[in-house]
């Protein structure tokens, strides 16, 4: 995973992003990318179960969900998510190939995007905002 630059101007103010991943370095670096650009909280779950209850209570401006986590993988929460919060932007962040096969199968869960994990994390953080916005 790539850094994310530094960027003076901050965009996430007053946001709060969940991130959800089983792997916790890379809720780490998820986290410290979203807070550096100015989001004011940053939740994290290791997997699609407990993220389901970690946003019934904060109710998130965003979700980041891994696909391949034990419990419940991020298709499965987004189909759950989706019904809880119609409009809330979710972003599947994953290692597998951002196929046609995958991007349909995110989109009938509900997910609005599907980014490779190999994507600079600024990138992450602007296709968010597009997403907030």
């Amino acid at each position: 995973m790539q850094r994310i630059e530094d960027n003076s101007k901050k965009h996430g103010t007053a946001k709060t992003v969940l991130v959800v991943d089983d792997n916790a370095p890379i809720r780490k670096a998820l986290a410290t990318a979203f807070l550096s650009d100015g989001f004011t909280k940053c939740e994290e779950a290791d997997n699609g179960k407990e993220c389901i209850a970690l946003a019934r209570r904060i109710k998130p401006d965003l979700i980041v969900l891994d696909l391949s986590m034990p419990v419940m993988n991020g298709l499965a929460a987004a189909t759950e998510l989706r019904k809880l919060f119609p409009n809330l932007p979710l972003i599947l962040f994953t290692l597998y190939d951002t196929s046609p096969l995958l991007e349909k199968l995110a989109s009938r869960a509900g997910i609005n995007l599907v980014l490779s994990k190999s994507v600079n994390l600024s990138a992450l953080i602007n296709e968010a905002h597009k997403l907030i916005a």
